[in-house]
């Protein structure tokens, strides 16, 4: 008989364990020591037994909401590119990448050094790949400076890492205004 792959109700009961997890840490401004096992699987309604049998430890379910979260970054970008002008939609991007770098703040430090390095490395080329997108796009339409590229971008992106967590919602918005206003042809 084939293997017909994961059960449709144990796909779900997946995704509902990485949702609720990450919105507890996004509710948690990314503090992961806040995440209680026990929540996350009554707010997915499901049994603890089932988000062990997903996520035999807490570092799984954290790199699961890291992916998760790159994914949705990655997947934004056409839908944004259609219903907005370069600019606009690189911004509202970047914003979303704010919220994406609240939730990593507490991943990267609950998950141990070599998983998140094997982690970083299988996955971080396609949130390169998505802002080089949102560059070139806002590039040929005039609205993006000729002479920077992903990795520029990201470089300043880093300084949201420095952002003492009480100051975040402040200042994260701030530091985006900055970045697209480096960005904007002169």
């Amino acid at each position: 008989m084939a293997d017909r792959g994961p059960r449709s109700d144990a796909v779900a009961n997946r995704d509902r364990i990485v949702e609720a997890a990450r919105a507890g840490l996004s509710e948690s401004n990314g503090a992961v020591a806040e995440l209680k096992l026990h929540r996350v699987a009554k707010a997915a309604g499901v049994g603890q037994g089932t988000l062990y049998r997903h996520f035999p430890t807490r570092e799984h379910l954290l790199a699961e909401v890291y992916r998760y979260e790159l994914t949705q970054l990655v997947e934004a970008v056409p839908p944004l590119l259609a219903g907005h002008p370069p600019l606009p939609a690189l911004t509202a991007w970047l914003h979303r990448v704010v919220e994406y770098a609240r939730v990593k703040r507490g991943v990267m430090a609950a998950i141990e050094a070599s998983a998140w390095a094997d982690l970083y490395s299988g996955q971080h080329h396609r949130l390169d790949e998505a802002l080089q997108t949102l560059l070139d796009r806002g590039k040929a339409a005039g609205e993006v400076r000729d002479d920077v590229d992903a990795t520029d971008v990201i470089l300043l992106l880093g300084a949201l890492s420095r952002i003492p967590g009480a100051e975040w919602d402040s200042r994260a918005r701030t530091v985006v205004a900055v970045i697209v206003d480096g960005l904007r042809t002169r």
